[in-house]
């Protein structure tokens, strides 16, 4: 056995013996507890479920004699402001939690720690963000997908925009949510939860404050990358605004918050890929292993670039969220809690590149090439290419969201130590999508030749054309590399809907058991996605495979042409830019294109899914250690059905349906020692159950009967096909947490966790050679299937893997070490995650690793801030190490990409004046991105002789995002 299997299987050990221990101790002192519990005055734990209790009662008794739960909502009433502030409230909600979580607060109303909500959250121990657009997006918990989190606001699940059930963040005003909760360990009541963890965003609770509040924030907002396609409407400034109004009627029992968010960002994006890497000649090369012809000036067995791409991307995002929270309080008995949010969100992208195809296929030769040493062949990275074809594409794409959210909330103690809660929600998501592009190049098929030199590891090119790019007596309107067509445009619509009912009762009980909650929640969700595609011909071209000449051309309209796009960050000075839409619709004509990966995108997926679920709080003593935390169940019922379309290839034969219904039950339990004071262990132990991505579960199919003319089955006609899922499993997991925390000073603690998931199951595409297309259409008349029984690849449940990891994670104020020091803090965590799957479509690939995809096996997180006298500062810098991405086909090689490790420095300065006339107004400025980090990613494939290779794929830069502005607050 190696010593790497050994110390695995070491580490396993120990945390399956501490997790028994604990478990073990807490049954063996069942009967101690059952004897002492009653006489025990402690104050129950924070029930860090979205339920609430009105700030009027908060500090009263109930008639069971135990105080009202707080909640992690209530914990972001922002009363005392600032950094520490922020930290001290996040740690509260940590502390009194009785599962496993992380929480992050408002530093004040209106005012997270960072730009945005995905932001904040990366820095929480064992989370990590991915970047959109250099935006950060979407969140990854302890190393799995974002596919795997969870996400509610305010405890309801929140349709989304994507064909996936994660939700984007940035539809969410980081100035409209006082706080966030992580829940690493779920219990029974927790709806919604996602199989890595679950975020749930808070809005403000208005009877939380005890006056009126007024914030006005505005800050303008300028990105570093300049100007990089004119004539769009897209610069380098933009701004963000918002108002937040929150007020207490009817002596303190009814109260009012109204928030309103304006985003109005530009995004410049410098772009740059390598299409893929080879050998061209020599005994490793594509002439003597593939039977390619022989690239003229190359040198044997060097690595070459096969293609590349260089665009220059300007995006302009523009959003407007409102909030309002109506919360009321009558007496001790009733609370009502109504709480809606709306948002539109507009978003303009205008790309536009050059890129070339530069394989053996391609008739190119090279002149002065020079090559650089490395492993495991030499790498070109200078020379001149003869005989290229430029390939300009200028994209327009606009995108435009509607979200709309509302929930009422209502609890009611009946006095008698029963009480009763209802929560009605509903959430909407409708997307618009309208997506053109039209090729262009040199007239008459014409060819060019560039000089070029290339980093051997990661950065921008410098290509030097032989023609001037942006002369439109040059480029001219065609398809310059045959791909049989003049452009493309797409039109896209989805709605996805959740409805969800849920009740719930609790009441006291005795022994271990402080009281239980017993519920009930029912949800419908409905995600319907149209996609229509039309290809775009030009005026006086044929659109079929007899008329169409890929050489005919056509000059761009001068009426038409904005200022060159400058691409000159990758050497080429400029390429041509133009209006697309007006172009498109003056000189060019359109026809009804879907393919089969169009027609497979107008679908419907509904999902109904009743849970019922009983959790025992527990309060107890282990000896003299106070004990707290919770055992329950859940039990999930889905049914779940699609329609969507059959193709058989591209040509429509008809509509299909399917579904599946199944059951999970879902036990879950959560310790919480109280070792001292200020020092608690904390055990969880759940199953959890995630569903897979909401595409997968569609029925679409292509689908076809023909006859066999080779093997076993030669002479049979028989099915065959691929597509979705709909009666796809979830995902499901049994997890094990183990952690240790201290609390010190005010906002100051040292943590450390352990824990352990097995995946029983995991989904990804395997073909069945005994699929039943029984109920699936024929529609070659010429052709009667021997049996109904064929082969067919789809996304399907196969064997589960397992992750371990380490969190530690701490906060230090400086003034607990020196008076000197007074004002200065740190935070910091660190994560290591290992794991395993034995089979997914990466890990089949010959030598492709075994670890899960999007895992990143370090991540980390450090602080630095200052808060004294008015003056705030914080640099802080985020971690993640590289993660495997997506598998990508390559002629006759499989091959996949990894995401380069990531590092981003983040600054924030600020003053806020303390007293006199400008009391209440503050003055900040943030610096995202502050290095310029880029995202890389680079593609692991086999050479034609098999040899493995990592070479760069992508390159992308977003410079840095300053904002600076003030906030005020009444």
């Amino acid at each position: 056995m190696s010593r790497t299997a050994r110390s695995v299987r070491s580490r396993k050990k120990l945390l399956d013996a501490a997790c028994a221990a604990a478990l073990i101790a807490f049954m063996a002192a069942g009967p101690a507890a059952a004897q002492t519990a009653p006489e025990q005055t402690q104050t129950p734990p924070a029930d860090t479920k979205a339920k609430t209790t009105p700030a009027k009662t908060a500090s009263k008794t109930d008639k069971t004699g135990r105080k009202s739960e707080n909640t992690v909502s209530n914990l972001d009433a922002i009363v005392v402001t600032g950094i520490a502030a922020s930290i001290e409230n996040s740690l509260k909600a940590k502390q009194n939690s009785d599962d496993i979580i992380e929480a992050i607060s408002a530093e004040d109303i209106g005012k997270l720690p960072d730009a945005s909500i995905a932001e904040s959250l990366s820095r929480l121990p064992g989370l990590a963000t991915q970047r959109l657009d250099g935006r950060a997006n979407v969140i990854s918990i302890r190393g799995l997908s974002p596919d795997f989190a969870g996400t509610t606001l305010n405890g309801r699940e929140q349709a989304t925009i994507g064909e996936n059930r994660g939700v984007e963040y940035d539809q969410y005003p980081s100035e409209l949510i006082s706080g966030a909760a992580v829940y690493k360990t779920p219990d029974a009541s927790l709806i919604g939860q996602g199989l890595s963890g679950t975020v749930d965003l808070h809005t403000i609770k208005p009877l939380d404050l005890p006056n009126r509040a007024i914030a006005i924030n505005l800050r303008g907002e300028h990105t570093s990358n300049g100007k990089l396609n004119p004539g769009t409407g897209v610069g380098d400034n933009g701004h963000r605004a918002s108002i937040s109004y929150i007020d207490q009627f009817f002596d303190h029992t009814l109260g009012l918050a109204v928030g309103f968010a304006q985003l109005d960002s530009p995004i410049q994006e410098k772009q740059y890929q390598a299409w893929w890497w080879s050998v061209d000649n020599g005994s490793a090369g594509i002439d003597q292993n593939w039977g390619g012809p022989h690239t003229p000036g190359m040198p044997d067995n060097v690595i070459s670039q096969e293609g590349m791409q260089l665009r220059a991307q300007s995006e302009n995002q523009l959003r407007n969220g409102l909030m309002t929270v109506l919360e009321w309080a009558p007496n001790d008995n009733y609370h009502s809690t109504l709480d809606m949010y709306y948002s539109t969100f507009s978003e303009k992208k205008f790309t536009n590149g050059a890129q070339w195809s530069s394989s053996p296929w391609d008739g190119i030769s090279y002149a002065n090439v020079g090559v650089t040493p490395s492993q495991p062949y030499p790498v070109v990275t200078s020379g001149t290419i003869n005989g290229l074809a430029p390939i300009l594409q200028n994209e327009y794409t606009k995108e435009h969201d509607k979200l709309f959210s509302a929930g009422w909330n209502n609890q009611y103690d009946f006095g008698n130590g029963w009480a009763a809660t209802a929560d009605l929600s509903y959430s909407s998501a409708k997307k618009k999508l309208h997506d053109a592009y039209l090729f262009s190049g040199l007239s008459g098929g014409a060819f060019t030749s560039a000089q070029f030199s290339t980093p051997l590891g990661n950065g921008y090119p410098y290509f030097t054309p032989g023609v001037n790019l942006a002369d439109p007596a040059t480029v001219v309107f065609t398809d310059p590399d045959g791909y049989g067509y003049n452009g493309r445009q797409e039109f896209d619509h989805q709605k996805d809907t959740i409805k969800a009912v849920r009740l719930e009762v609790t009441h006291p009980l005795g022994w271990i058991f402080s009281s239980f909650n017993l519920g009930m929640d029912y949800s419908d969700r409905t995600k319907t996605k149209q996609a229509d595609v039309g290809f775009a011909w030009l005026n006086g071209n044929g659109s079929t495979s007899g008329t169409y000449d890929n050489h005919f051309s056509t000059p761009i309209n001068p009426a038409f042409l904005y200022g060159p796009t400058s691409l000159s960050y990758g050497g080429i000075p400029g390429i041509l830019n133009y209006n697309v839409l007006a172009a498109l619709q003056n000189q060019f004509y359109l026809t009804q294109r879907n393919g089969q990966s169009d027609w497979s995108r107008n679908y419907t997926i509904e999902e109904k899914v009743p849970v019922a679920y009983a959790k025992f709080n527990i309060e107890t003593t282990l000896g003299s250690i106070p004990l707290r935390g919770n055992v329950g169940v859940q039990f999930v019922r889905t049914d779940q059905s699609s329609d969507a379309l059959q193709t058989n290839g591209d040509a429509l034969v008809g509509r299909i349906t399917d579904g599946a219904k199944y059951n999970n039950v879902l036990p879950s339990l959560n310790l919480v020692a109280q070792l001292t004071d200020k020092q608690y262990l904390r055990f969880g132990l759940a199953k959890t159950m995630a569903r897979g991505r909401i595409d997968d579960e569609k029925v679409a199919t292509s689908a076809s009967v023909s006859k066999q003319q080779n093997g076993p089955a030669a002479g049979q006609v028989l099915w065959s096909g691929s597509g979705g899922n709909p009666k796809l499993r979830p995902y499901v997991a049994v997890g094990t947490d183990l952690s240790y925390e201290f609390y010190f000073g005010k906002s100051s603690y040292v943590a450390a966790a352990v824990f352990n998931k097995n995946l029983l199951n995991y989904i990804y595409n395997q073909t069945t050679l005994d699929y039943d297309f029984s109920h699936y259409i024929n529609d070659n008349p010429t052709l009667t299937p021997t049996s109904n029984i064929g082969s067919f690849t789809r996304p399907a449940n196969g064997t589960g893997g397992r992750m371990e990891g380490l969190e530690l994670s701490g906060a230090l104020e400086g003034g607990m070490l020196t008076q000197a020091l007074d004002g200065f803090g740190v935070q910091a965590n660190f994560s290591l995650t290992n794991s395993s799957i034995p089979v997914s479509s990466i890990s089949s690939i010959p030598g492709g690793p075994k670890t899960l995809p999007g895992l990143s096996r370090k991540v980390a997180n450090l602080a630095l801030y200052y808060e004294k006298y008015g003056w705030s500062a914080r640099i802080a810098e985020r971690y993640r190490s590289s993660f495997t991405g997506e598998a990508v086909a390559l002629f006759d090689q499989l091959g996949y990409t990894t995401i380069l490790a990531n590092k981003q420095t983040d600054l924030q300065l600020g003053y806020a004046f303390p007293e006199g006339r400008w009391s209440g107004l503050s003055i900040l400025l943030q610096v995202s991105n502050l290095t310029n980090t880029p995202d890389a990613t680079a593609q692991v494939a086999g050479l034609p002789n098999n040899v493995k290779v990592a070479r760069p794929l992508e390159y992308d830069t977003w410079g840095r995002t300053v904002m600076l502005g003030v906030n005020y607050k009444l």
